[in-house]
């Protein structure tokens, strides 16, 4: 945390981080282990209690960033945020229609999957279009800077991931 850095410095900044999709989780860790040695609450004991509670907001502030920036698809949605384009998974549910065409053959192979084998085969092809739409992502960030295809992808992911969890829980009961 330097002299400048302020509450309201968005999580790239306020981690000395570049505004991209990919990031290494080690260099995040680094940083958020850096920040909060600095700004943890304890070491401002000394200082009183307006101290302890800038302190306090400090690491919280940092907490929060780091929740968003260590998990991929919360990254990337806050990444698209800045650039004015929200995700808004919640109010807007479009998707082309060969992706929800793909939607309903996963759920009904899922729902039609007799044995480990069919799940495991649904489970790949998931993963494989899962890491496929997450290349499509950084490209849409890191290279051509496109908010809207981002949130477009992001969307996309958020499915897929609800998806693979179920899915999990079927492989694994």
């Amino acid at each position: 945390m330097s002299e400048t850095a302020s509450l309201h410095d968005d999580d790239f900044a306020l981690f000395g981080l570049p505004r991209r999709f990919e990031l290494e989780p080690a260099q995040i860790e680094q940083r958020w282990k850096a920040l909060q040695q600095h700004a943890h609450p304890d070491r401002h004991a000394h200082a009183g209690a307006a101290a302890q509670r800038v302190a306090m907001q400090w690491s919280v502030r940092i907490n929060e960033a780091y929740q968003r920036l260590r998990d991929p698809l919360r990254r990337a949605a806050y990444w698209c945020e800045l650039h004015g384009q929200p995700v808004q998974a919640d109010s807007n549910t479009a998707m082309p229609p060969a992706f929800l065409l793909q939607q309903m053959q996963w759920r009904e192979a899922l729902d039609e999957a007799r044995d480990q084998a069919d799940l495991q085969r649904l489970l790949h092809e998931v993963q494989a279009e899962r890491a496929a739409r997450l290349a499509e992502l950084t490209d849409a960030i890191d290279r051509r800077h496109d908010a809207a295809a981002a949130a477009r992808h992001v969307r996309a992911l958020m499915f897929i991931e609800r998806f693979l969890d179920t899915l999990h829980e079927r492989l694994d009961p």
